[in-house]
């Protein structure tokens, strides 16, 4: 039993590392995606996705990948993807926006509309839980015995970067800002030397809500299974 109770750990850390990989490539194919819609799609002459792409390569993401998110963003091979918002409710009442880009809008659609119903929750309309999120730049700052960030000095720079608010932790720091100051707000403390875990224009929930324990893992059940669709590129939920 000892050797099938260690291979089964093993599986298990590599079924979560690659669960986490998966997250990370789905997150930086949006941002090319939108790097690439915003200023084009060639690295050469657009410095925002120039600084996706050394990201993602440095994610070791692969390069297939990277140009399958650019193919998405310059319409090669003739696909034609659109951006699209679905928004419900999951277990326990639970808001859910889930963000997409896709060729085919039915499959989408049923798909997600699928994946809502097979955990008890409800795709709602257009508007339905939207009102909840409000978008901000997100900056996370990890905090451990061997990063020595002096608090106050970190509120002052992020003010003086054009920051918004800043939340404490005992792990990290929390740093929002207006999405449009974002970029400014990150390369100015990037200049200062702090290092990242987390930047991005995100949704966040106005007031998070405690999920019960019973419905905990249909949440994280469902939310998994959305985060798993290939036309997904985002959930974002109320859950505390």
């Amino acid at each position: 039993m000892s050797g099938h109770s260690k291979w089964h750990n093993i599986q298990g850390r590599k079924n979560a590392q690659d669960a986490k990989r998966g997250k990370i490539f789905q997150k930086l194919a949006r941002d090319l995606y939108t790097a690439a819609k915003a200023g084009g799609a060639d690295p050469e002459t657009n410095s925002g996705l120039r600084l996706v792409v050394d990201k993602a390569k440095a994610a070791n993401m692969p390069k297939d990948n990277i140009q399958r998110a650019l193919d998405k963003a310059s319409g090669a091979n003739g696909a034609n993807y659109q951006e699209l918002t679905y928004e419900g409710y999951g277990p326990a009442g639970i808001a859910i926006l889930v963000e997409a880009l896709t060729d085919n809008t039915n499959r989408t659609a049923s798909s997600v509309r699928s994946s809502f119903k097979h955990f008890g929750g409800e795709l709602g309309t257009s508007g339905s839980v939207s009102f909840q999120f409000d978008r901000k730049g997100y900056i996370e700052i990890e905090r451990d015995e061997d990063t020595e960030i002096d608090e106050d000095q970190l509120l002052e720079d992020m003010l003086d970067a054009g920051a918004d608010d800043m939340k404490t932790f005992d792990d990290q720091f929390e740093i929002y800002t207006d999405p449009k100051a974002f970029p400014e707000v990150r390369d100015a403390l990037a200049e200062k030397g702090y290092e990242f875990s987390m930047d991005e224009v995100t949704m966040i929930a106005q007031n998070p809500m405690a999920v019960p324990e019973d419905k905990q893992e249909s949440l994280e059940n469902l939310v998994a299974e959305l985060e798993d669709n290939e036309d997904v590129q985002a959930v974002f939920t109320t859950a505390e």
